[in-house]
């Protein structure tokens, strides 16, 4: 089992920064790809970023390419998404969730909230 738990979410004014957490434990997440995805009111869950150890890939939602980047500590234990340049748009809820030996996303966090004022 492993367990996810997001922070940093917060609200900031468009134009603006702020870095999201994702603290896992439960497993060695090396061999799992780890994605950042996002709920606003109103509309499905969308994939935000992506990002897998072994090849060393990160994929990006086209609205958030250039603005937002992906990243692990060196243990594999804590996912990092860097949010630049946000927009209003960018307001939702932000899920971390692991993808074990690359397939499909079964693990989940319990969100964390980023509100962008424009």
């Amino acid at each position: 089992q492993v367990q996810l738990v997001e922070s940093g979410g917060g609200l900031v004014q468009a134009g603006g920064s702020l870095r999201l957490s994702c603290a896992a434990s439960g497993r060695t997440l090396s061999s799992y790809r780890m994605g950042w995805f996002r709920q606003a009111p109103g509309k499905e869950r969308e994939f935000v970023a992506a990002i897998t150890r072994i090849p060393g890939i990160t994929t990006y939602a086209d609205s958030v390419k250039d603005r937002f980047a992906i990243s692990t500590d060196n243990a594999w234990s804590t996912v990092y998404l860097q949010m630049n340049s946000l927009k209003s748009e960018d307001t939702a809820v932000y899920y971390c969730a692991a993808a074990p030996g690359g397939r499909s996303f079964i693990y989940w966090g319990q969100g964390t909230q980023v509100t962008v004022s424009s």
